[in-house]
């Protein structure tokens, strides 16, 4: 895609992925941002009048109903937001001749693979609510057939808004010690990331009618993997080397999921294989531990 002049359309402008995207897509071309404030997502003819207003060449969908305990009791809206929103945008991005680029999560694996990364051809199998209006988001925009990218992601987090790793911070300024879950794992990954590696896929995407070849669905995760107990030791260890006085934390201790209940059930195994976006895109991603480094003074200042 010829970027010079694209005008591309951001859904999300404000959540964390979405602050980020401000600046990565800045470069590329002219960018209408939108945000929860201007846009219901649950509104199908809202989204249908806004894409046809701005007639993008690009559509990064970076809006979603993330909040995943919530959403076992509020169904009908996580469904709205990122089943049939994506849908919409879609089937509008299809009649313009427009790129989508949407974005998943891990949570649509059951996390019971017994050894390695999932691929994106393995069998998904959602365990919690929102997991399953992501899978059913993914299946909304397949289905339409047009130009399309889905990344899945997972773990994110960010200078902006509320995450895990803000949360530690927080906690481990007031507490000693600290119990963090031991037997999930996956691999953090930044808003930072996200948005940089967007930046890089949009100019790479074909506009002459090659689209199919390389329309699908692609995982992006920080590289390696880690557990929430050894990511919570990274964060804590990483705040005491900023900023020794203001750690009262001493010790991470590990628990089993079991010993943490919550409303919506996580996957175990939330590793993503994400040969398939290096071999098509060239792209690199970093260890997830110097991901976080880089990006933890941001952290700090927001």
């Amino acid at each position: 895609m010829a970027t010079d002049g694209t005008r591309i359309l951001l859904l999300g402008s404000n959540g964390q992925v979405g602050h980020e995207l401000l600046r990565t897509l800045a470069p590329l071309g002219e960018v209408h941002a939108t945000d929860r404030a201007a846009l219901d997502l649950s509104d199908e003819s809202a989204i249908r009048a806004l894409v046809r207003q701005v007639r993008p060449g690009c559509i990064v969908n970076a809006a979603a109903y993330t909040a995943v305990d919530k959403a076992e009791g509020e169904t009908e809206l996580a469904f709205a937001i990122n089943t049939r929103a994506p849908g919409v945008l879609a089937q509008e991005a299809a009649a313009l001749g427009a790129w989508l680029i949407h974005y998943s999560t891990d949570y649509v694996f059951a996390g019971d693979k017994p050894q390695g990364a999932y691929l994106e051809t393995d069998a998904t199998g959602p365990i919690n609510v929102y997991g399953r209006s992501k899978l059913a988001g993914e299946a909304a925009i397949a289905a339409v057939g047009g130009a399309h990218i889905i990344l899945r992601t997972s773990w994110v987090y960010g200078a902006h808004g509320a995450n895990f790793v803000k949360t530690i911070l927080r906690l481990a300024r007031e507490r000693e010690k600290l119990s963090i879950v031991a037997d999930q794992v996956g691999a953090p990954t930044s808003s930072n990331l996200i948005a940089d590696i967007t930046a890089q896929l949009i100019p790479q995407l074909p506009d002459d009618g090659e689209d199919a070849a390389i329309s699908g669905i692609y995982h992006l995760q920080g590289g390696g993997e880690a557990s929430w107990y050894e990511f919570a030791g990274a964060i804590v260890e990483q705040l005491r080397s900023a900023d020794a006085a203001s750690v009262r934390c001493r010790e991470v201790l590990p628990i089993p999921a079991s010993a943490y209940p919550t409303p919506a059930q996580r996957p175990a195994n939330s590793r993503l294989d994400c040969g398939k976006i290096a071999r098509t895109f060239g792209v690199r991603l970093p260890p997830w531990r110097d991901d976080l480094e880089l990006c933890f003074g941001k952290i700090l200042r927001a």
